[in-house]
């Protein structure tokens, strides 16, 4: 009966232990994502309020009762940010397609095809990632204006169609796949490029639809490059559009506008985030695992 009774407080005390430790776990994760998704509200909420209560506030409010959509009109009217919306969509579609097509094809090289150095141009290869990116801009930007190809689609685009990282991740996830397939597939006379379209890219599904979707948020959110390579707003993206706002547009004192300017350009990249999380959690497991 002792034993029984000895039993049941064990038993109590980790039930309590569990119980507090899981309280403790969800308060901390309750307050780390007040601190992220705080920015996002005081985005949203700067954005709704009117020019003059704004600049009226000595001492930030954190909610206001008299909401206004004006801003987001003036964001559309100051500066053409349809264009750069339109812009913005031209580079990272055309960006992203044709990166895809280079990562797929090089990462399917060198981890499936046997040819003589790979390993070495390999190593190379993942020795690029170690040079600073301001070094990079200045030879991209002297390459594409020697080229005239400034103030074009062709130039903003042209230094952002590889990337040495995705590649990595994607030869990594391809050398999971095992080699049995491929030697079946080879018996069976599949060539190697059906091979990967057929085989290799559908197991491979949530790493590629990951790059895709970082490789999508990297363009949308490019600003360095584009400001360095156009100076005629008919090229401007979004980003920079932003900055146009700030010094050519209504002034640097209207932040309402600004903030309104930017949960236009915030909404496709997290709608886009909501609706591919599954795969985007799926793919980065699954670079995280080896074998």
């Amino acid at each position: 009966m002792q034993k029984k009774m000895d039993f049941t407080k064990i038993e109590r005390r980790a039930m309590v232990r569990s119980r507090a430790g899981k309280a403790v776990t969800y308060f901390l994760l309750t307050l780390w994502a007040l601190i992220v998704l705080f920015p996002f509200y005081w985005m949203l909420l700067t954005s709704v309020k009117s020019y003059g209560a704004y600049n009226a506030e000595y001492i930030p409010t954190f909610f206001t009762l008299s909401p206004t959509f004006e801003n987001y009109q003036t964001a559309f009217t100051a500066v053409p940010l349809g264009r750069y919306f339109t812009n913005t969509l031209i580079f990272t579609l055309v960006t992203t397609a044709i990166m895809l097509v280079v990562i797929v094809l090089a990462a399917f090289a060198f981890a499936r095809l046997e040819f003589k150095g790979k390993n070495l141009l390999f190593t190379l290869f993942l020795s690029l990632m170690m040079i600073p990116t301001e070094l990079v801009v200045i030879t991209n930007f002297q390459t594409i204006t020697n080229l005239g190809l400034r103030n074009t689609f062709a130039g903003l685009i042209l230094p952002s169609v590889t990337s040495v990282f995705y590649i990595y991740l994607l030869k990594e996830n391809f050398e999971q796949i095992p080699d049995e397939l491929y030697k079946a597939a080879q018996v069976d006379g599949t060539g190697d490029f059906k091979y990967l379209l057929k085989v290799m890219i559908p197991i491979s599904q949530p790493t590629i639809v990951t790059i895709v979707i970082l490789k999508i948020i990297e363009c949308w959110n490019s600003y360095v490059w584009p400001r360095l390579i156009t100076d005629d707003p008919m090229y401007f993206l979004v980003s920079n559009g932003i900055q146009e706002i700030r010094e050519n547009g209504f002034g640097r004192e209207n932040i309402p506008a600004m903030m309104a300017a930017v949960v236009v350009i915030s909404v496709p990249l997290i709608v886009l985030f909501l609706i591919f999380r599954k795969k985007v959690m799926a793919g980065v497991s699954r670079g995280g695992i080896k074998g």
